[in-house]
């Protein structure tokens, strides 16, 4: 579709991610699909409807790419007004999280050293797993245990840690391998790839909880806030641009939880 193939390449100019140019282009490539109007023809009221059309079988979170992914089409693209189109509420829910038993139990039930690698590092990094599979080894300082995240979400370059134990087996694991990647030769894993590496993992581990790549990262998170890592420090490693998006780790840290003393217990005390 020539609608498409314009949006792709205003997202490129944009210097949008390819996730980003990926996610945009099948939301705006089905609505056309439905739509079936040539440009001139396509209203507000037509995006509307497609939304409303999608509400009862996907999540709210999916349902607001969507809306943001039509209001670049119109706004940029189609130079139509998006302003009478609302943004459903995201929906507020609570990252689930790891124990740090549960993690080491992940790592050991690797059924190979690079899958075992992977697991460690998306937990001692935080990284996303797109940043994970576009690692290059350029971007490793392993003697300095750092790396850098180069062009991550919003264009951005970060630094990220590498624990000590990890720096020695990537060092191991690189040796001889002419890797222009970390864990690939010339192109970069699918980040489907190693979300089956993890699905398979979590099985053999017998963890019950969802795991995701995105659900180490949010372990890693959580584990540094237990330990008094101060919460802006996280915001920077994890790469978020607002202090709001990391505040959501301070309301899953169970073992500060645990820390708080109970005022029922104080009540106890003053009958002995």
């Amino acid at each position: 579709m020539e609608s498409v193939e314009k949006l792709k390449t205003e997202l490129k100019l944009r210097g949008f991610s390819q996730l980003t140019i990926r996610n945009y282009s099948f939301f705006v490539e089905k609505f056309l699909q439905k739509t079936n109007k040539k440009e001139e023809e396509i209203m507000q009221e037509d995006a509307k409807k497609y939304l409303a059309e999608i509400f009862d079988s996907k999540s709210k979170n999916t349902i607001m790419l969507a809306c943001a992914s039509l209001k670049f089409y119109f706004k940029e693209i189609l130079k139509k007004d998006f302003a009478d189109i609302k943004m459903p509420k995201k929906d507020n829910k609570l990252p689930e999280v790891l124990t740090k038993e549960e993690v080491k139990k992940l790592i050991d039930s690797s059924d190979n050293e690079k899958s075992r690698l992977i697991i460690s590092m998306l937990y001692s990094s935080g990284l996303r797993v797109s940043e994970l599979v576009n690692l290059k080894v350029e971007d490793l300082n392993l003697k300095e245990r750092v790396g850098w995240v180069r062009k991550g979400k919003g264009a951005k370059d970060r630094v990220f840690v590498i624990s000590e134990n990890l720096a020695r087996d990537l060092e191991s694991f690189l040796k001889d391998k002419n890797f222009q990647y970390v864990f690939s030769k010339e192109k970069p894993l699918t980040t489907r790839n190693i979300q089956k590496i993890i699905k398979g993992t979590k099985i053999r581990a017998g963890i019950t909880k969802r795991v995701t790549p995105h659900t180490l990262r949010h372990s890693f998170a959580t584990h540094l806030l237990e330990h008094g890592t101060d919460i802006r420090v996280i915001q920077t490693l994890l790469g978020h641009s607002s202090l709001n998006t990391t505040q959501v780790y301070t309301h899953v840290s169970s073992e500060q939880l645990k820390k708080i003393a109970n005022p029922l217990d104080s009540l106890n005390e003053m009958n002995k």
